[in-house]
Protein backbone atom coordinates (compact mmCIF):
# COMPACT_ATOMS: atom_id res chain seq x y z
CA UNK A 1 0.00 0.00 0.00
CA UNK A 2 1.29 3.48 -0.83
CA UNK A 3 2.22 5.82 2.00
CA UNK A 4 -0.63 8.16 1.03
CA UNK A 5 -3.08 5.27 1.42
CA UNK A 6 -1.69 4.37 4.84
CA UNK A 7 -1.45 7.90 6.22
CA UNK A 8 1.59 8.93 8.16
CA UNK A 9 2.73 6.25 10.58
CA UNK A 10 5.06 7.02 13.45
CA UNK A 11 8.42 5.35 12.86
CA UNK A 12 8.79 4.86 16.63
CA UNK A 13 5.45 3.48 17.83
CA UNK A 14 3.89 2.49 14.49
CA UNK A 15 0.62 4.29 15.20
CA UNK A 16 -0.87 6.89 12.82
CA UNK A 17 0.02 10.53 13.36
CA UNK A 18 -3.51 11.80 12.84
CA UNK A 19 -3.17 15.46 13.75
CA UNK A 20 -0.65 18.07 12.67
CA UNK A 21 -0.42 19.27 16.28
CA UNK A 22 1.07 15.84 17.15
CA UNK A 23 3.51 15.76 14.23
CA UNK A 24 7.24 15.89 14.89
CA UNK A 25 7.81 16.12 11.13
CA UNK A 26 5.70 19.27 10.82
CA UNK A 27 7.22 20.71 13.99
CA UNK A 28 10.68 20.27 12.43
CA UNK A 29 9.34 21.83 9.21
CA UNK A 30 7.91 24.83 11.05
CA UNK A 31 11.20 25.54 12.85
CA UNK A 32 13.27 25.19 9.69
CA UNK A 33 14.87 21.76 10.12
CA UNK A 34 13.03 20.05 7.24
CA UNK A 35 12.49 21.64 3.82
CA UNK A 36 9.01 21.53 2.31
CA UNK A 37 10.30 19.29 -0.48
CA UNK A 38 11.01 16.51 2.06
CA UNK A 39 7.62 16.48 3.80
CA UNK A 40 6.36 13.51 1.80
CA UNK A 41 9.59 11.52 2.18
CA UNK A 42 10.96 12.27 5.64
CA UNK A 43 10.09 9.90 8.50
CA UNK A 44 7.19 10.86 10.72
CA UNK A 45 6.91 10.59 14.49
CA UNK A 46 4.58 11.82 17.17
CA UNK A 47 6.09 14.78 19.00
CA UNK A 48 6.15 12.69 22.17
CA UNK A 49 7.92 9.86 20.34
CA UNK A 50 10.87 12.23 19.89
CA UNK A 51 11.44 13.21 23.54
CA UNK A 52 14.88 14.70 22.87
CA UNK A 53 13.16 17.47 20.91
CA UNK A 54 9.89 17.47 22.87
CA UNK A 55 11.76 18.31 26.08
CA UNK A 56 12.29 21.81 24.67
CA UNK A 57 8.56 22.58 24.50
CA UNK A 58 7.83 24.71 27.54
CA UNK A 59 4.15 25.62 27.60
CA UNK A 60 1.36 25.22 30.14
CA UNK A 61 -0.68 23.20 27.62
CA UNK A 62 2.15 20.72 26.95
CA UNK A 63 3.06 18.14 29.58
CA UNK A 64 6.86 18.28 29.92
CA UNK A 65 8.87 15.54 28.27
CA UNK A 66 11.67 14.19 30.45
CA UNK A 67 14.87 12.82 28.95
CA UNK A 68 17.52 11.01 30.97
CA UNK A 69 21.17 10.75 30.07
CA UNK A 70 23.50 12.78 27.91
CA UNK A 71 20.70 14.21 25.74
CA UNK A 72 18.77 15.58 28.72
CA UNK A 73 18.56 19.34 28.58
CA UNK A 74 19.91 19.38 32.13
CA UNK A 75 23.19 18.08 30.66
CA UNK A 76 23.37 20.68 27.88
CA UNK A 77 24.74 24.22 27.73
CA UNK A 78 22.26 26.62 29.38
CA UNK A 79 22.36 29.13 26.48
CA UNK A 80 21.67 26.37 23.96
CA UNK A 81 18.78 25.11 26.09
CA UNK A 82 17.22 28.59 26.31
CA UNK A 83 17.49 29.03 22.53
CA UNK A 84 16.05 25.59 21.82
CA UNK A 85 13.21 26.08 24.30
CA UNK A 86 12.30 29.40 22.69
CA UNK A 87 12.47 28.03 19.13
CA UNK A 88 10.78 24.66 19.64
CA UNK A 89 8.06 26.15 21.86
CA UNK A 90 7.36 28.84 19.23
CA UNK A 91 7.21 26.10 16.58
CA UNK A 92 4.79 24.05 18.69
CA UNK A 93 2.61 27.14 19.19
CA UNK A 94 2.69 27.75 15.42
CA UNK A 95 1.41 24.21 14.85
CA UNK A 96 -1.53 25.01 17.10
CA UNK A 97 -2.23 28.15 15.03
CA UNK A 98 -2.05 26.51 11.59
CA UNK A 99 -4.12 23.48 12.52
CA UNK A 100 -7.41 23.90 10.70
CA UNK A 101 -6.58 27.46 9.61
CA UNK A 102 -6.76 26.63 5.91
CA UNK A 103 -3.30 28.04 5.21
CA UNK A 104 -1.14 26.61 2.45
CA UNK A 105 1.71 24.46 3.79
CA UNK A 106 4.23 27.00 2.50
CA UNK A 107 2.95 29.47 5.11
CA UNK A 108 3.36 27.14 8.10
CA UNK A 109 7.04 27.76 8.91
CA UNK A 110 8.37 30.51 11.08
CA UNK A 111 10.30 32.89 8.85
CA UNK A 112 14.08 32.97 9.14
CA UNK A 113 13.71 36.44 10.67
CA UNK A 114 11.28 35.12 13.28
CA UNK A 115 13.63 32.23 14.09
CA UNK A 116 16.59 34.60 14.53
CA UNK A 117 14.56 36.96 16.70
CA UNK A 118 13.30 34.11 18.86
CA UNK A 119 16.79 32.75 19.40
CA UNK A 120 18.34 36.19 19.97
CA UNK A 121 15.72 37.02 22.61
CA UNK A 122 16.13 33.69 24.41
Amino acid sequence: MARCDEGYLCEVCGQPVDEIVDSDLYLRFVIGLVPESELTQAPERHIRCNPVQAQFIVHEDFEPAIVDGVFSKSELDADHVRQQEALVTAGWQRLQEVSGAGLPVSEYPLTSGQRREIQNNA
